[in-house]
């Protein structure tokens, strides 16, 4: 079998389910070598994974012909420059989400990657997962009628009593929108479609917050980013929709997302995992049924848009979690802080087309 040979940028954290994913379940690609700042996370990760390279530095992986594809799994603010070298030596580039820490950083990477004529596509790829792409099967087959609204929250007291490292989420692209927004916006233009524009109100809470997690236990943080952001969005359908995060509020509910229809309510699963449960409302229901998954992938599937950039770069089709959409995404985040700062409705300049739904491939870890 032909295989598309990745290089990994970045062996942190989320690393791990990457790892696993491309070595043990998506059967064309290839984990060629892995790069990381702490050498012993590489050195980790080949032991365990078998992995034939370790590059001692970013541009050896990105000069390595043998390369298709590099995996760029830094943190938020290093997303950009990590992207554009790889761009600039030749490489697709799939990354972790967001595309980058502002509008800006965006919009220069895709000018670039048009430039080249490379792929650029990016997380979240949970959209993909058993979950949204049932929801969208429903959506699409007139089960909520015409959609009209949608309401996304992700609400929690941040990270500061549990991560390890938590400082970055609230400096320059942190903050619980880039965190955690991508997941929330992705499933709601897939599931809806394009946004034109969106207003927004923000601030920061607490400007400073204070570590008590080890290793960091006692450290103060200055937050440079909002922590509560509320969000409308207009939808090119004409739907309106809602979005609230937040790293300040005490919480113990579940993430929710809705879609609101001419004919009924769809309870739409937890849009950072891949899959179930859904739950539909119909009048004539009377009350939520919880509806079937249709789709594979319910499980944690990290890796999925990878490997689909992978199928398409094989194959010359579309790739589903392309630029196109994390742009778009990207924008839409970023423009509530802007809506919010300038006390204005803000038009959007990108457009989002919903691409093709995922199709069921009886071989699981191989792509249509």
């Amino acid at each position: 079998m032909n295989t598309v040979k990745i290089a990994m940028i970045g062996v942190g954290a989320i690393s791990g389910i990457y790892l696993e994913n491309i070595t043990k379940v998506f059967r064309e690609l290839e984990l060629v070598g892995v790069c990381d700042l702490v050498r012993e996370r590489a050195e980790n990760a080949k032991e365990k994974y078998h992995i034939r390279k370790i590059y001692d530095t970013m541009q050896d992986a990105f000069a390595d012909e043998e390369v298709d594809i590099v995996l760029n799994l830094t943190r938020p603010y290093e997303h950009y420059e990590v992207t554009k070298e790889a761009l600039l030596a030749g490489k697709h580039v799939y990354s972790e989400k967001p595309l980058g820490a502002s509008f800006e950083e965006g919009k220069e990477l895709v000018a670039l990657a048009n430039t080249k004529k490379l792929m650029l596509g990016g997380a979240p790829d949970t959209f993909l997962g058993s979950g949204i792409q049932t929801c969208r099967k429903y959506i699409d087959d007139g089960m909520i009628g015409e959609p009209i609204g949608a309401a996304a929250f992700m609400i929690c007291h941040g990270h500061e009593t549990w991560h390890p490292d938590p400082e970055f989420y609230y400096k320059y692209g942190g903050g619980p929108m880039l965190d955690m927004g991508p997941y929330y916006v992705t499933a709601l233009v897939n599931l809806i479609g394009g946004v034109s524009g969106v207003t927004g109100v923000t601030k920061t809470s607490f400007p400073k917050r204070v570590i008590t997690s080890q290793p960091k236990s006692g450290t103060i943080v200055e937050v440079d980013v909002p922590t509560y952001i509320t969000g409308i969005m207009n939808f090119d359908n004409g739907a309106v929709g809602t979005i609230f995060t937040t790293f300040d509020v005490h919480y113990k509910q579940s993430a929710k997302l809705e879609i609101y229809g001419t004919k009924g309510t769809l309870s739409v699963p937890d849009p950072n995992g891949f899959g179930g449960p859904i739950k539909l409302l119909r009048p004539e229901d009377g009350e939520y049924k919880e509806m079937p998954l249709l789709f594979d992938y319910k499980e944690n599937s990290r890796g999925l848009g990878l490997a689909d950039m992978a199928k398409a770069l094989q194959t010359g089709r579309d790739y589903r979690a392309s630029y196109q959409q994390t742009y778009h995404v990207l924008e839409i985040m970023t423009s509530f802080e802007k809506s919010s700062r300038e006390g204005r409705y803000t038009p959007l300049q990108t457009r989002f087309m919903q691409g093709a739904p995922m199709k069921n491939n009886p071989i699981h870890g191989i792509l249509d």
